[in-house]
């Protein structure tokens, strides 16, 4: 009988550590011939980041891996990838998954075992100056939320004294909105005096929206409208100094000569920033990415935000969409296709692809038409996520190759689709002895 040789296990990174992350201290382990104490343990504190350094410097160290708790991971990644060292952020889900641990192992000495034969790999993190606009990025996100909050208190203060302003106009922080309520924090209390402040796009009429302000302007209801009022100010001073900063941070990644192209009007995003975004962003990636139906503004500076114009680190356009989390599962066994949905993912550019998914809903494009025939005959749930994963292909084509995106129309892609569903039922006609005849227009 033929013999079969095992194959063993082979050494990649020879001189790895595995560091388990705490928010008090950290366990670092290195290869057992290294050192006498070859698991240490290390203090938070910068001074013993940095002792932590110097020790794996002395073991001769090039390779760390560590896992991804909270954020408490990004001092000390910072500082060994400032020393020279490669560090590997690595999910804790994908290490449970690997058999074999002991219970008497520490965990930094299992990450440093499977870092050394090759069978972890690193999460994808970019640039620094991406990570810098990123973090702006979401802090003004951020900021966004909690000023919404203050909108509702607003509203909640307004319909506790009966002024039923919500329900004759739609935006109560909008033009109209904003000057009767600091009309109204102010003092003034006459309902005609206060609708004629109305801006003449207000579909409501002055007697609708003088009705409206009819209440009972009680002194506890209008101190709570007067805190929530300062509050949202409060927020959009912090989102002007962010807008600032995101600027200053977008002119210094301009690296391709901005040549602004006419297109079709876009709505405008409310809480977009108030400087040209769109014409740094081309600067930035050398396309537009807002040429593709559904991907606004924000949509786009939320990816690029994420991810960056760099996509040298996605081998291609499948690897991209499975970072995303869009891209169908693989869950096989003994060749059946147990499961086909999408991971489960909190990744912010796959939301803002989803976003821009549900948009095109009654877009007239082709984008508009595919994502419509996929709720026809899917649920609405993967239609959206099947769009949004064309999308990513779409923004990832674009960036690797820099070309431009070009919508051939509504019309164009039906045409391409009955040729399709025309190509395949001619063809299982033949299959089954039968030739089809196309039925001549009713004259």
């Amino acid at each position: 009988m033929a013999k079969f040789k095992r194959s063993k296990l082979e050494l990649i990174h020879p001189n790895a550590a595995g560091i388990d992350i705490g928010s008090a201290s950290h366990f670092v382990a290195v290869p057992p011939d290294r050192d006498n104490k070859p698991v240490r343990e290390f203090k938070s504190f910068t001074a013993d980041l940095n002792g932590l350094a110097d020790w794996l410097e002395a073991c001769e160290i090039d390779t760390v891996a560590m896992e991804s708790t909270g954020v408490y991971w990004i001092p000390l990644y910072e500082l060994l990838e400032s020393r020279g060292l490669t560090v590997y952020l690595v999910n804790a889900r994908h290490v449970r998954n690997v058999s074999g641990r002991k219970s008497d192992v520490l965990d930094c000495q299992w990450l440093q075992q499977l870092m050394s034969f090759g069978l972890m790999s690193g999460a994808f993190r970019p640039k620094d100056e991406i990570c810098a606009l990123r973090a702006i990025s979401r802090q003004r996100d951020m900021l966004i939320r909690y000023q919404a909050r203050h909108v509702q208190h607003m509203q909640k203060a307004l319909a506790q004294m009966n002024i039923q302003l919500a329900n004759v106009i739609s935006d109560i922080v909008g033009e109209t909105g904003q000057k009767i309520v600091r009309a109204i924090i102010t003092g003034e209390r006459d309902g005609h005096i206060l609708a004629n402040l109305k801006s003449n796009r207000i579909r409501a009429g002055k007697d609708e929206i003088e009705k409206s302000l009819v209440g009972n302007w009680r002194e506890e209801h209008l101190f709570a409208l007067k805190q929530a009022m300062s509050l949202y100010d409060a927020y959009s001073e912090r989102l002007t100094e962010c807008d600032r900063q995101l600027e200053t941070m977008l002119a210094a990644l301009q690296v391709h000569k901005v040549e602004i192209c006419q297109k079709k009007r876009r709505s405008n995003v409310k809480n977009a920033p108030k400087f040209d975004l769109r014409a740094h962003l081309i600067g930035m990636c050398g396309v537009d990415l807002t040429r593709i139906d559904g991907i606004e503004v924000m949509t786009a500076m939320k990816v690029l935000s994420e991810v960056g114009a760099d996509m040298s680190r996605f081998k291609s356009a499948k690897q991209f969409a499975s970072w995303l989390g869009l891209c169908p599962g693989t869950k096989i066994s003994g060749g059946k296709v147990l499961s086909g949905a999408s991971k489960r993912t909190a990744n912010r550019a796959a939301q803002a692809l989803r976003m821009a998914a549900v948009s095109l809903k009654s877009s007239q494009s082709a984008l508009g038409a595919y994502y419509r025939r996929l709720c026809g005959r899917l649920d609405k749930a993967k239609a959206i996520t099947a769009t949004a994963h064309k999308l990513a292909r779409l923004i990832y084509t674009m960036l690797t190759k820099g070309t431009e995106y070009v919508d051939k129309g509504q019309e164009y892609y039906e045409e391409r689709y009955r040729q399709r569903v025309l190509h395949h039922l001619t063809v299982r006609a033949r299959k089954l002895g039968f030739n089809l005849t196309p039925v001549p227009e009713a004259t």
